[in-house]
């Protein structure tokens, strides 16, 4: 801009010092200031005329090397100009540092396709409309149609690629709602069963990982049909001992005390691991996700058959067994399976729920319809014992962890009855917790959606 006001200013001089000449030399008169003022025109048309060429030169050099800044090819400094070099420069530089930033975010970018391609888990992108947007390679490989270059298309929607409802139920919750959704597909690949999380995106859309489980499910149902096959297999020959040593203590008098004594510890023991086996069969078949039988059934016909079903305990330990709060709602529940979660709850708060210097338990069930969560009938069972102390409720629901182990065996009790009424709740869509304060009693809570609003 510098050059290009000083060559207008040596223009205006020479063009004062052409019209003042010329008026030296002039005849008076109108006719000299007629001259004077045609060479004037002529001169600043003649000017004007070269200057508009030099500035539209420069300034089609300029939007060149504008357009230019995308493709990053950008020499302005190598072009001729004089006019408007400081623009010129300004560009230049523009364009390099724009330059810089495109190469860094391209690389960035190869290096995250680069990490992507080599997860093992398979990732799909969709955006706002549900057309896949990219896709990892493995994903490529997974879907039919990979071995002939026609697995998955960029562009299409995703829905005529994975047909898969849970990948799609995922996948729309995601851009719906705008939540994490995790679900578990089976049908993508015949054989195959992979765990689902479809996170939303910021430029909405979503993206799902799909992670391959097959392995691990085949490895925990192996270990579950070993637990029941050999559970099944120690009953007969726990049985047989059992019955052998009860006929013995009862028919044979020639018995010493101390052979006596004997049998009676064998025949605790072999009740014992009756027991155990009998509840390492229910596991495993809790474990194994059996299909359940969920019917409506009323809250509080559940908690009085729970309370009937325990009649016999209650009377062999001396323990006194209320009935709290009760709604008549209906919850959507296997019954059997329901019945065992509470009859597990009363037989521990019976056996473990004695206050301190006291022989037997206070106990009481109650079911209730709650504001938080919405639709569900909370159940509880409360004793009024010694309580829980707070570094066990984290794990109390965990298989064969005992609170008090010498007390867990003197009384029978297997480790295993909370667990299962763990699994049971969670695989009815419940959820399960333990409170408790030392001295002040327990209090176990669970529940099961409600199938009508009805409120007693």
């Amino acid at each position: 801009m510098r050059s290009l006001s000083f060559s207008l200013f040596v223009r205006i001089l020479i063009g004062l010092a052409l019209v003042g000449g010329l008026r030296l030399f002039a005849p008076g008169g109108w006719g000299g200031w007629t001259a004077v003022c045609v060479v004037a025109v002529l001169w600043a048309g003649l000017n004007a005329l070269v200057l508009g060429r030099s500035v539209r030169s420069s300034a089609a050099v300029l939007a060149a090397a504008a357009a230019a800044v995308p493709e990053r090819r950008v020499r302005v400094g190598a072009q001729p100009l004089s006019d408007l070099d400081e623009v010129g420069s300004a560009i230049s530089e523009a364009a390099d540092r724009v330059g810089r930033v495109l190469a860094e975010a391209s690389e960035s970018r190869r290096e995250l396709e680069a990490m992507i391609d080599s997860m093992q888990d398979a990732v799909v992108a969709v955006d706002a409309t549900g057309r896949i947007q990219w896709t990892n390679q493995h994903m490529q490989r997974l879907m039919p149609g990979a071995s002939i270059g026609n697995a998955v298309r960029l562009g299409h929607a995703l829905v005529q690629t994975i047909r898969d409802p849970e990948v799609l139920a995922c996948m729309r919750a995601a851009m719906e709602e705008r939540v994490v959704r995790e679900g578990r597909s089976t049908s993508i690949v015949p054989g195959k069963i992979f765990e689902v999380s479809a996170s939303p995106m910021p430029g909405g859309g979503a993206v799902a990982v799909l992670h391959d489980i097959t392995r691990i499910e085949e490895v925990e149902q192996a270990h579950r049909d070993f637990v029941a096959n050999v559970s099944h297999e120690l009953r007969t020959p726990l049985t047989s001992i059992g019955g052998y040593v009860e006929t013995l203590l009862d028919h044979e008098a020639s018995l010493s005390a101390q052979a006596r004594e004997f049998l009676t510890t064998i025949l605790k023991n072999a009740n014992r691991m009756g027991r155990l086996t009998e509840d390492l069969l229910v596991m495993a078949r809790v474990e194994s996700s059996q299909e359940l039988h969920l019917v409506p059934v009323r809250a509080d016909v559940l908690v009085r058959d729970a309370v009937k079903a325990m009649n016999g305990l209650v009377q062999d330990e001396g323990a006194v067994l209320e009935v709290g709060e009760m709604t008549d709602s209906e919850v959507s529940a296997d019954t059997d399976a329901a019945l065992q979660v509470l009859s597990n709850l009363i037989e521990n708060a019976i056996k473990y729920g004695q206050p301190r210097g006291e022989k037997h338990a206070r106990v009481m069930v109650s079911a209730r319809n709650v504001s938080e969560p919405v639709g569900v009938v909370e159940f509880s069972v409360q004793d009024f014992g010694q309580g829980i102390g707070s570094e066990h409720l984290g794990r109390i629901f965990e298989r064969f962890y005992r609170v008090d182990k010498a007390r867990s065996r003197e009384s029978g009790g297997t480790g295993l009855g909370l667990a299962i009424a763990r699994h049971i709740v969670q695989s009815q869509g419940g959820t399960i917790r333990a409170e408790s304060e030392l001295n002040e009693g327990s209090k176990f809570v669970f529940t099961l959606p409600r199938v009508n609003s009805s409120v007693s």
